[in-house]
């Protein structure tokens, strides 16, 4: 049996997980969306409106720049390798993966919950913080 795109986001599941479009969750599809988590694996998965109307129906949006940050992780553990003229062990790797992003989660999570906002607003949020730390502790005055 064959469904469309449009049934498949309508489907009584518990997670989605969006991996392909661009602004395949819009403003039209959101309200008959069931799931209860969308894990975004595609860049930009989900409108700005789409967003507003999940938030509203109490779905958990887990946003790209989170949910696909692995690959550019591991491209960065790459670069201190070759920095270094090293090559970490597969097992390595992938620890150092694991805390890498379970750590970010936890941390996008708490600001969530703190400032009582989206996962997605929530990442901004850090990404910011990280951002006003830097530059202040290189001397950088706002």
């Amino acid at each position: 049996m064959r469904i469309s795109n449009e049934q498949m986001l309508q489907l009584d599941i518990d997670i989605l997980v969006p991996a392909a479009l661009q602004n395949s969750i819009n403003e039209e599809n959101a309200p008959s969306i069931r799931a209860k988590v969308i894990l975004e694996g595609a860049n930009c998965p989900t409108t700005s409106e789409a967003d507003a109307i999940l938030a509203e129906k109490g779905t958990i949006v887990v946003p790209d720049i989170l949910a696909n940050a692995g690959g550019v992780v591991v491209s960065y553990f790459e670069w201190l390798q070759n920095l270094q003229s090293v090559k970490w062990e597969e097992d390595k790797v992938n620890q150092r993966l694991e805390n890498t992003m379970v750590r970010a989660f936890r941390e996008v999570w708490n600001m969530a919950e703190k400032a009582n906002t989206s996962l997605r607003l929530a990442a901004y949020m850090v990404a910011l913080e990280r951002i006003v730390t830097a530059s202040r502790l290189r001397g950088v005055t706002f």
